[in-house]
């Protein structure tokens, strides 16, 4: 190895020490391991900065957007609450992710199933009290099982077939033939997540421990007429345990249930009252059948889905000081709408039009968000401020957004277009048809996710570029002699170690002459050993780098670089004497 090999080498493995041992965010770590290649001349530009225009890379941001349109829709969010149901117990949750992700994966790219799964995740996560760090890692590990088990499950499947297809003395795969060692996998490493995902994974990005603001409000929802809560009972609803919010009462034809059980049915036109913090309130609004009280809401100019939720404290100058909210005509004078009241601590029985102002109150608004810009230096209001992440959920375009979604699935599937070009296809439709704001857009892209894979690319271009990826590999698979389990194993190894520290799909790439030119100098068919890159360059269980769903996990799940090891190394090693086991059965050598 060359110099420049060995500094490139020095610099991966420095970044692997800092992602273990410190706190600093992966992205970087990996731009600043990235930076100092570039800037010390080892790699030329083109090589290095590859990475922020790898169409795997746009592919992701992309993807940010569509599910941004999902998510501002609302459909993510029935998909979600469909699935995951009444969970209450990590297992059962991780059950209802990974049953349907597998499944999916294996005939969708597994990055869009990841990309809508996540936001809805993380809210469904603040409503049941489960940690969203028990259920992320095991979303990402099910995409990429599910992806091994069909020939379209992955795109290092598809390159893999047509590097076999280049060479003219082997054969193309079958679209189901992955699955004879690809189910065996899925099955075991779901059976293994099943088993120890809750004891392995850590307890963090609880919705507890951001409720640190103590504001209650109390706030009317009223159950829509033939909606998917009505007949149902409170707790199948999911209204029962709702963190930080509580049901107090349940106003119904004119007649009151105070402090209602778990088992009480709701029916259409329920008027339901909840006292609670604001992080819930916001949670409540996003649930499918449920709609404020006031239906002043519905008389706003600006549509829904350009609104967001705002907190307002009442001065002592206010005009409507003294009048209820309905006489002081507050939606026609501020151009927004009361939704809830809070009141040092105290219970409003009043319904929200009746409320009488006071001094120090403090209203949680629904508004275009220029009224925050209008009114905070306003003698009316002490305090004007705007909740991030609180804008209503319009369901009337979730039919839009399911539609835009699947003609992106079909597109990339047929491949019509591909998987870049049917996203940004499925992002201007959504915007087009105004399912979300531009704005909302760019907010919805996790630019230091992208930053992290790019810098990530850009790593393993400087591994291949200097030659330490090859010589890693020629050396690795020297050590097979005469023994074709032995050297079948060490092509596993080599394919999964480079996949771990630079992409699967450059894993393979570099893997395949090699490994073709150890089978055919012991005189061994390919084919086993093809097999064995399929299932290796997709085994990114051990660090949050090597696979681009282990990346997008990484931070909304609150994770550490040594999680991924600690419960992706046993599966790691489940999946390898699963796969070099079985493969010699099915494909002779």
């Amino acid at each position: 190895m060359t110099l420049e090999g060995w500094v490139v080498l020095g610099v991966i493995i420095s970044c692997l020490a800092f992602l273990v041992g410190t706190s600093i965010s992966v992205d970087i770590i990996l731009f600043a391991g990235l930076a100092v290649i570039f800037i010390s001349g080892i790699i030329p530009a083109e090589q290095a900065l590859s990475g922020f225009s790898n169409e795997g890379m746009l592919t992701v941001a992309a993807l940010y957007i569509v599910a941004a349109g999902l998510r501002e829709t609302g459909a993510i969010q029935f998909i979600v609450q469909r699935v995951m149901g009444n969970a209450r117990t990590v297992r059962k949750a991780q059950l209802r992710i990974m049953s349907p992700v597998m499944i999916m994966s294996a005939f969708l790219n597994n990055t869009p199933i990841v990309a809508s799964f996540i936001p809805a995740l993380e809210r469904w996560s603040r409503i049941s009290k489960i940690p969203v760090s028990k259920i992320l890692i095991p979303l990402s590990y099910a995409a990429i099982l599910g992806g091994t088990c069909t020939l379209i499950g992955t795109s290092t499947n598809l390159i893999i077939n047509g590097l076999l297809i280049e060479e003219a003395s082997t054969r193309t795969l079958g679209i189901f033939e992955p699955a004879l060692v690809g189910v065996p996998c899925a099955i075991a490493g779901f059976i293994y997540l099943f088993i120890f995902g809750d004891k392995l994974l850590p307890a963090r990005g609880s919705s507890m421990d951001t409720f640190k603001d103590p504001r209650e409000y109390t706030i009317e929802m009223i159950v829509q007429e033939n909606s998917a809560l009505s007949e149902h009972t409170i707790e199948d609803a999911g209204l029962r345990n709702l963190p930080g919010l509580f049901l107090i009462e349940i106003q119904r034809n004119e007649r009151a249930i105070p402090a209602p059980g778990p088992y009480e049915k709701l029916r259409d036109n329920d008027r339901l009252i909840f006292t609670g913090i604001v992080d819930s309130i916001i949670d409540l609004q996003q649930i499918t059948g449920l709609i404020p009280a006031t239906n002043q809401v519905f008389k706003l100019d600006s549509p829904r889905n350009e609104r967001e939720m705002i907190e307002a404290v009442v001065s002592r100058s206010n005009p409507l000081v003294g009048r209820t909210i309905k006489d002081g005509n507050f939606r026609v004078r501020y151009d927004a709408v009361v939704l809830a009241v809070s009141r040092s601590g105290e219970r409003i029985d009043e319904k929200i039009g009746d409320i009488t102002l006071k001094s120090g109150d403090v209203l949680l608004l629904e508004a275009h968000p220029n009224f925050v810009q209008k009114y905070r230096n306003a003698s009316d209001f002490f305090l004007v401020s705007s909740i991030e992440g609180s804008s209503p959920v319009t369901y009337e375009k979730a039919w839009i957004a399911g539609l835009s979604l699947l003609a992106m699935v079909v597109l990339a599937a047929s491949g019509v277009l591909s998987m870049l070009q049917a996203a940004i296809v499925a992002g201007g439709l959504l915007l087009i048809t105004k399912c979300f704001q531009y704005s909302t857009a760019l907010e919805s892209v996790d630019w230091r996710v992208l930053i992290a894979i790019a810098s990530a690319l850009g790593l393993g271009n400087a591994l291949q570029y200097t030659g330490v990826a090859q010589y890693l590999a020629v050396n690795l698979l020297s050590l097979a002699g005469d023994n074709p389990t032995y050297a079948l194993l060490l092509t596993y190894l080599a394919t999964w170690l480079l996949t771990e520290i630079i992409t699967n799909n450059a894993a393979a790439v570099l893997i395949f002459p090699i490994a073709i030119s150890l089978a055919k100098s012991m005189g061994l068919d390919f084919m086993p050993f093809a097999m064995v890159m399929i299932i290796a360059a997709s085994s990114s269980f051990s660090t949050p780098i090597g696979y681009q769903t282990n990346l997008m996990v990484y931070g909304p799940g609150g994770y550490k670089f040594t999680d991924f090891l600690r419960i992706g190394l046993p599966l790691n090693l489940i999946v390898a004497t699963i796969a070099v086991s079985l493969i010699p059965y099915f494909w002779n050598f």
